[in-house]
């Protein structure tokens, strides 16, 4: 068996699962976010009483925070209510971040567990040898009450990245590149596992980045085997006992893709569609007027430091706005301490709080009509940060910081 069909095998309490079979399976970790009350509404009309386990499921106020409306603040409030009435042990209120950032954090992604949560980008914590997926309010709703959900065991495709990439080349890039290959609908409710020597030396941050744009493939979930810099990372910080799962020699993937990055340049998804993707010089001068490094895809310290060496002691463009917004508290002051902010501020950058930002909410950073803008996040489609009429370019935090700095779509070799 594959490590996934393993960890579905034990926490649904056999000893193998096959591919196509449905199993209903042991939650280690639920979380809902700010963009489903629903999932309260639904848990009562179920006749919930209490959840399954307060140490087993999580707030986490990341789409709007702080509220930018009436609407959302009445969200907050019921949120809070429910919290409390559960005695919840952990809840991420506005001052904490993005869910896919703040739960490895606290200790709450390990190897071998299954994290749901009410968003699609869940499958980010396969960076640490678990399976993460999203779901709705009703399925989630079913997880609080019982502990359990519904699986169907995905096919499992393999995704084999070998090579050194360039400098300046980063995770980002080698996901949109991917992404270009494998297209939108290449991996529809398939798990991903992502293998090679690549992989293999990758730290933490670029496996987040990667393992959470598996869904744009259409991933029901991703997977990466955990190495030394994972487990030196979990063993600090979780909160239960893991057990590394791995996947035994003779299991045979549904499909196998081979990649050899070495000689990779800068990517850029053009809108509007993720898999829309160019290397950055076949793409002519394209002015922008906005810059975006966040999210749970480009908001760690990582990113932030890539942006913050290329800008150091220079001025972004007159016509150009930068926005900065951490993907957690914790990046937020690791950064401050490191002096990151000082040189992105200094160089004319605007710094968020920690949170989802323009990604989706769009409640701050929000485009006018054929503005355009490139980002660090995950997807491009219409509408997406603001007006349907704009259009947004998705690249490395390396190539928004220099393309802010010119005012124009540049690679960042090019500097």
């Amino acid at each position: 068996m594959h490590a996934i069909e393993k960890i579905l095998a034990k926490n649904s309490g056999r000893d193998r699962v096959k591919t196509g079979e449905i199993v209903t399976a042991r939650v280690d970790f639920a979380e809902i976010n700010d963009l489903y009350l629903q999932t309260v509404y639904s848990f009562r009309e179920m006749n919930g009483d209490k959840v399954w386990d307060k140490d087993r499921v999580a707030f986490v106020f990341d789409h709007y925070a702080p509220a930018p409306t009436i609407k959302t603040a009445q969200i907050h409030k019921e949120m809070r209510e429910f919290a409390r009435e559960n005695d919840l042990i952990y809840h991420f209120d506005i001052n904490a971040g993005i869910c896919h950032q703040v739960m490895p954090e606290a200790g709450l992604i390990y190897p071998g567990s299954i994290i749901v949560a009410t968003d699609s980008h869940t499958t980010t914590h396969g960076a640490f040898g678990a399976l993460g997926t999203g779901v709705g309010a009703t399925d989630m709703a079913t997880i609080l009450i019982s502990g359990k959900l519904w699986f169907r065991v995905p096919e499992i495709i393999e995704i084999r990245i070998d090579g050194t990439p360039r400098e300046g080349v980063l995770p980002k890039d080698i996901v949109l590149f991917l992404m270009g290959q494998i297209k939108a609908d290449g991996a529809v409710y398939k798990a991903i596992d992502f293998t090679g020597s690549y992989i293999e030396q990758l730290g933490v941050a670029g496996r987040m980045t990667i393992c959470n744009m598996a869904v744009e493939m259409g991933a029901k979930t991703a997977y990466m085997q955990p190495n030394q810099e994972v487990l030196e990372y979990v063993s600090k910080k979780a909160v239960r006992p893991f057990e590394v799962v791995y996947t035994d020699d003779e299991f045979e993937y549904s499909e196998s893709y081979c990649f050899d990055i070495s000689d990779l340049t800068p990517q850029v998804a053009a809108p509007h569609s993720v898999d829309n993707v160019y290397p950055i010089h076949e793409l002519d001068e394209i002015r922008i007027d906005q810059g975006f490094i966040g999210t749970c895809t480009g908001g760690r310290l990582e990113d932030i430091k890539v942006a913050a060496d290329i800008l150091r002691g220079k001025k972004i463009s007159d016509h150009v706005r930068l926005i900065v917004i951490p993907a957690s508290t914790q990046v937020m002051m690791e950064a401050i301490e490191r002096g990151y902010f000082q040189d992105l501020v200094d160089a004319g950058a605007t710094i968020s709080t920690p949170g989802c930002g323009p990604c989706l909410s769009a409640h701050e950073g929000v485009l006018a009509p054929n503005e355009v803008c490139i980002t660090a996040s995950n997807r491009n489609f219409p509408g997406r940060m603001g007006s349907t009429q704009a259009e947004i370019y998705l690249a490395s935090p390396a190539t928004v910081a220099a393309s802010v700095l010119t005012g124009y779509l540049t690679n960042p070799l090019s500097l």
